[in-house]
């Protein structure tokens, strides 16, 4: 019998290898992660300005958008970066671009570098200090914060929430300048979003990540009672925070009633994880947090306007 050819592990490495595409930067940037950060950032921006609106101001909201996609493709690369050796044992994430070697560690580090200080230059220039300056600490405490957490415990949720909710303030501080107590309140519905949608993505991959040497949920049967939690307590606080705008905006009843329904959707669903502890029950959860972020901010822009 012939025997098998076995290429020595530098052949093997280079096998791996093939020359990146446009697609493969593409890829490289979370183009699908993006997409709800320029959805969020949008509508920050629109309710920053004042009602009604004479002349909107098309350039601005574009270089804000720019901006802020720009620093999120960034963040997003060097997310990939530095977690590529870990993201190389997940079956969710081996075919990553770094993971997979299409893009070499080196081209990733410089690429990211050069589209977040751009993109945080770009704001600065052509949106606002604060905006700039939001976004710059979205990146550092995502990538210096979150990231590194992800492996030491499963608060990590908590911390990564706090960048993770950043994307209408910078869209406010583009439009305004400053922020005021509504900023903040959409800051609070965003952050308290995070927690059931990351919840059911942990809970989808929780093999995935243990394998990796994730902590996003605890090991043994701790596990089942902080998805739980993480799940549902801070869905219950969302639909009580759903009233928020009801005092500080002066919202109409169809607003907030829309406000509280949408949340109250997102609290069934996952009270159904928490019960069913399902993949199943997860993967609606997930369905759900998707479909709500942009309803919600629909609902929102168009009680204003």
């Amino acid at each position: 019998m012939a025997s098998q050819l076995v290429l020595p592990s530098s052949l093997q490495e280079a096998s791996r290898h093939r020359v990146a595409t446009r697609a493969d930067y593409w890829s490289l940037t979370k183009p699908d992660v993006n997409l709800l950060i320029l959805i969020t950032t949008f509508a920050g921006f629109c309710l920053a300005l004042p009602s009604p609106i004479e002349h909107f101001p098309r350039l601005l909201l574009i270089n804000t958008l720019l901006g802020t996609l720009l620093v999120a493709s960034g963040t997003g690369t060097l997310n990939q970066y530095l977690e590529r050796n870990f993201d190389a044992q997940m079956r969710r994430t081996l075919r990553r671009p770094v993971a997979s070697c299409r893009i070499s560690a080196s081209s990733a580090l410089w690429f990211g570098i050069a589209l977040s200080s751009l993109g945080c230059i770009f704001l600065y220039v052509e949106a606002s200090v604060l905006a700039s300056l939001l976004a710059l600490a979205t990146l550092l405490s995502y990538l210096f914060m979150y990231t590194p957490l992800k492996r030491k415990t499963p608060l990590c949720t908590l911390v990564g929430a706090l960048p993770g909710a950043m994307p209408p303030l910078i869209g406010w501080a583009g439009a305004a300048g400053r922020l005021n107590l509504e900023a903040w309140s959409l800051y609070a519905l965003l952050f308290l979003w995070q927690f059931p949608h990351f919840m059911a993505i942990a809970w989808m991959y929780r093999e995935d990540y243990a394998r990796a040497g994730y902590l996003v949920l605890p090991r043994g049967e701790a596990k089942d009672r902080v998805m739980g939690l993480q799940s549902v307590l801070p869905s219950v606080v969302l639909v009580a925070a759903s009233l928020i705008p009801l005092f500080i905006a002066h919202s109409t009843f169809p607003y907030w009633s829309a406000n509280v329904l949408l949340a109250s959707g997102l609290l069934f669903y996952a009270c159904r994880l928490a019960l069913q502890k399902s993949n199943g029950s997860a993967k609606r959860l997930l369905t759900a947090s998707i479909i709500y972020l942009p309803l919600l901010f629909c609902v929102i822009l168009l009680s204003r306007f």
